[in-house]
């Protein structure tokens, strides 16, 4: 079965099923020939369509329910698309699942943390002697009262905060608005101890797709600092050679051309070919990484969190130590209650208080030190793009001698000469037409 690529997939629909390579390959920010092939497989598998204008330049054209046609082709799409959506809600379940088993730990420790402290108090009555001085009520022991509100099952639903929100609102106690994407604290659980994933895990995808829409918004034509806002490991002492642009005329199938004074610009004809006219993309000044929050969750959920994450620690330190005691050994031994069932799964709990104190702490000095390279990665970008906005005279004519080259050749449907979209008659009286056109302007 053929691999299509989601970000060709994604650029077709983007620019309105009509598209071009440069198209395409600009908009994703991938390879040429990558981009070529993509678009081929995708039009063969997908029902697509090829125009040819009386240039030579092709044109792919889709139908708007292409991705229907190859889930119908091919089962494994439709299987793909359908395990991504089971996928989503087992990571749902493995984020709440964290916040399950820390609320359950508490529970489980102070059930035996009162065990024990109560089979200790009527020892102590035990011994006392002659019982005359016996408390009344069978003891000093005050068994703490708990009260379980109804808030605690609404936890467990995805959208908690919400929904208990709203429960009050209608009760007319508070009116205070929601956010529709605040997540509960069971996935707040989740979130202090982990974080929230990395919000630059596409900045290669970011930073191609970047530069393919400057090439663009420059009709194909550049000079090198044009797309140093956008790149990384630029070495200062060798910047004025340029080197850092090969990787772009790489991708891109570039050319340099040389000016009357000896200076360098970049042409990108594969990118001067479009399906339809277009304005100017919108992009940043420079490629700028998200810094890496620490969490997502809100304030009170962080304190709810750090509070129970504490508890849950000093409960099983606690518990430790009483399980070293003469009354512990003893409760133990007897193999019965809560006592005996928190014993024999203590590693574990003991273990998950632990970390749930030391992998946040650990993960905080991992984040700053890597939000300061970020950081730092963002100023040099950034001074770049500085730099190129106070353009000095000699790279102004730079830039002026490169728009010589600039271009936007738009492929309208009065510039086709052939279509596979025609029946085969027509699609042979055109071939023919358009081969002696061909032979004309060789001659």
């Amino acid at each position: 079965m053929t691999t299509f690529n989601p970000l060709i997939m994604k650029s077709v629909e983007t620019l309105n099923y009509r598209v071009t390579v440069g198209d395409v390959a600009s908009h994703a920010g991938l390879e040429l020939n990558l981009t070529t092939q993509g678009l081929l497989a995708l039009a063969s598998d997908a029902g697509g369509h090829l125009q040819v204008s009386e240039d030579g330049e092709v044109v792919y054209l889709f139908p708007k329910d292409y991705r229907a046609i190859l889930r119908n082709k091919y089962w494994r799409i439709a299987f793909a698309e359908k395990w991504a959506k089971i996928s989503k809600f087992l990571f749902y379940l493995v984020r709440i699942s964290f916040g399950i088993v820390l609320i359950i730990s508490i529970i489980l420790m102070v059930l035996a943390i009162i065990a024990i402290m109560i089979a200790a108090n009527s020892s102590r009555d035990d011994n006392d002697s002659g019982g005359s001085r016996r408390r009344s009520g069978g003891g000093s022991f005050f068994m703490p009262h708990f009260w379980i509100s109804p808030d605690i099952f609404w936890i467990f639903t995805p959208d908690y905060q919400t929904k208990r929100r709203q429960r009050i609102n209608n009760q007319g106690q508070t009116k205070e608005k929601t956010k529709e994407n605040e997540m509960n604290f069971l996935e707040a659980v989740f979130s202090f101890l982990f974080g929230d994933g990395d919000p630059n895990e596409n900045l290669e995808d970011r930073r191609w797709q970047q530069i393919g829409a400057v090439i663009r918004n420059n009709q194909g034509a550049i000079i090198a600092p044009q797309v140093t806002p956008y790149l990384d490991n630029i070495n200062p002492q060798t910047k004025d050679e340029e080197d850092y642009i090969l990787p772009v005329l790489t991708k891109f199938n570039g050319y340099p051309e040389v000016s009357p004074e000896g200076d360098l610009i970049y042409y990108f004809p594969e990118l001067q070919v479009t399906a339809k006219k277009q304005g100017k993309q919108a992009v940043s000044a420079y490629l700028r990484e998200e810094i890496i929050k620490f969490t997502q969750a809100s304030g009170g959920q962080k304190a709810l969190v750090i509070g129970l994450g504490v508890l849950n620690f000093v409960l099983a330190i606690t518990l430790l130590v009483l399980f070293q005691g003469e009354i512990g050994r003893q409760l133990i031994a007897q193999n019965t209650g809560i006592v005996p069932f928190v014993y024999s799964m203590f590693g574990f709990l003991f273990t998950y208080a632990t970390s749930f104190v030391t992998i946040p702490l650990i993960r905080f000095f991992w984040l700053k030190m890597k939000n300061n390279k970020i950081q730092k990665r963002n100023e040099k970008r950034q001074e770049f793009a500085i730099e190129l906005n106070k353009a000095t005279p000699m790279l102004k004519a730079k830039i002026n001698f490169a728009q010589k080259f600039a271009q936007e050749k738009v492929i309208n449907q009065e510039n086709i000469a052939y279509s596979t979209e025609q029946d085969l008659l027509d699609q042979d009286l055109l071939a023919k037409e358009f081969q002696q056109r061909l032979d004309a302007l060789d001659n």
